[in-house]
């Protein structure tokens, strides 16, 4: 489904459109207990949006035993699995009737453009329902072999109640990749937001409920991440937790669960990922179109982002030519025009972070080719690209998370491969090369979840996403392989003698 918008149009929802800006809880919208709240910023124009229901432990306990309690009386967990499909069909039907007003919604709140906006939500939201909504009615058990004596099943049960904890460079998108798999597993679930966009996930509860999902079964709990989160973190009756976000949060996670009740923990976390141009590659309009937009897309607010970008030295001078061309030609500004390309970072402090690294590259001895500067109102930054980067750089080791492209100099394969490696991060790495037993080779020699050969990108819905070593845990968002941190396996041995 292709859904468009013009800039008018955009304006036209964004004056009329109605903020949700209470928990959502057993079917209905709270204030939190204590009456706190926290505020929500346009990161275009620096205004407020809405005052956001701030839930402490007492909210977060109370969406606790409405999921558990709806989750152990089976009429969602325990019903026949066509009956959930139909309902997550229904809600992918809409989310596709409601994706302008969505989209509208999450780019004022989050600074992402509209036009992402309205692929992520008019596209992709709604097919990762359906996919798994198609999905739950055709996976099967297991029967073992045994002897005529017995008869040995092995099943898959939903895990029970489960917090999602979601981040906010692509609010709604993220939690569709986890709450499509655990409602389809037939899981009650707790919702955090990100604090910076908890606006699209508080609506999209309203919508779950018009399709259909029974009360109890979706709660959203809003909040910041030391309070609301760590609540979820710590909560003693919650089964499981499916996180994205830094690796240093992804840790504190593992702790909660260590000093609670030892929960299933699910990490999708931070990068550094190599962009690999081998001395053979053919550096045409879109191998230079890939390497832009695998640093600058979303800002460079993205987790698979390859800001490392390792060039043979044949290639390099044309190379860095070529890309700085094209990060000069993005269009920043507002985000709900069409016609930009790149919005502003998602907070105040987060630009200043950005900007510390830009000038840390600077002081370390790194070149600015272009950009580097804030821009005003807003929260802004230039396209930026380095050249001249070593691998003992801060920019070369740390994920920065804004839009910056470093490119770091390569001789040959096995120098390519070896800077590839030397970071502590393994979620994804882009090879450019015409020579597949290459391309093969390093795929299977980088330490990471997805690699992506002679164009960039993290797969589509049918693919597991996840991390190596501390970038992630076992656990894997989308593909089949979704479903499984959302379930447990049982054994049952019948002896038939």
């Amino acid at each position: 489904m292709t859904v468009s918008i013009t800039k008018a149009e955009a304006y036209d929802i964004a004056n009329k459109i109605t903020i949700r800006n209470l928990a959502f809880i057993d079917g209905k919208y709270y204030a939190a207990a204590d009456g706190a709240t926290f505020n929500t910023i346009n990161p275009a124009t620096e205004k407020l949006i809405t005052c956001v229901a701030h839930c402490g432990s007492t909210d977060v306990d109370r969406a606790v035993k409405a999921a558990r309690r709806v989750f152990r009386a089976g009429n969602w967990s325990r019903i026949a699995p066509e009956a959930r499909k139909e309902v997550l069909l229904r809600l992918a039907n809409l989310i596709r009737a409601n994706a302008r007003e969505l989209a509208v919604l999450e780019s004022i709140d989050s600074g992402k453009t509209i036009t992402d906006c309205l692929h992520e939500i008019g596209t992709e939201v709604p097919s990762f329902f359906q996919w798994y909504a198609e999905l739950i009615d055709k996976r099967f058990d297991k029967v073992s072999p045994t002897g005529e004596d017995a008869l040995a099943l092995i099943v898959k049960e939903p895990i029970g109640v489960v917090g999602l904890v979601l981040p906010w460079n692509f609010p709604l998108l993220m939690a569709a990749w986890k709450l499509a798999p655990a409602l389809a597993a037939g899981c009650s679930v707790l919702v955090k937001p990100a604090e910076q966009t908890p606006l699209t996930t508080l609506r999209l509860a309203e919508l779950a409920q018009e399709a259909g999902l029974p009360d109890g079964v979706l709660n959203v709990v809003p909040g910041m991440g030391e309070t609301t989160g760590q609540a979820v973190g710590r909560h003693t009756d919650i089964d499981a937790v499916s996180f994205t976000g830094s690796t240093e949060v992804g840790g504190y996670f593992l702790r909660y669960a260590g000093e609670s009740n030892l929960k299933v923990i699910g990490l999708e976390m931070g990068g550094k990922s190599p962009f690999i141009v081998l001395d053979d590659a053919d550096l045409n309009d879109a191998l230079i179109e890939n390497a832009a937009n695998s640093a600058f897309w979303n800002g460079g607010q993205n987790c698979s982002a390859n800001m490392r970008q390792l060039i043979d030295v044949k290639l390099v001078d044309e190379f860095i030519e070529r890309v700085t061309i094209r990060a000069q030609s993005f269009q920043l500004g507002d985000p709900l025009d069409p016609e930009t390309d790149m919005g502003p970072m998602v907070t105040a402090e987060h630009q200043a972070r950005v900007m510390g690294y830009i000038e840390k590259g600077k002081a370390e001895g790194a070149r600015l080719i272009t950009g580097g500067n804030v821009r005003k109102p807003g929260y802004f930054i230039e396209p930026t690209v380095f050249t001249g980067l070593t691998q003992d750089m801060t920019i070369a080791r740390e994920e920065i998370f804004g839009p910056v492209l470093g490119v770091l100099p390569v001789n040959g394969l096995d120098e390519a491969l070896r800077i590839a490696c030397d970071t502590d991060y393994g979620l994804h790495a882009t090879v450019f090369t015409r020579d597949i037993d290459r391309a093969i080779y390093l795929a299977r020699q980088l330490p990471c979840g997805t690699v992506s050969v002679n164009g960039f990108s993290e797969g589509d819905i049918k693919t597991p996403f996840g991390g190596y070593r501390r970038s992630g845990s076992l656990a894997r968002d989308n593909g089949t392989e979704a479903m499984d941190q959302y379930m447990q396996t049982k054994t049952i041995w019948v002896n038939t003698a």
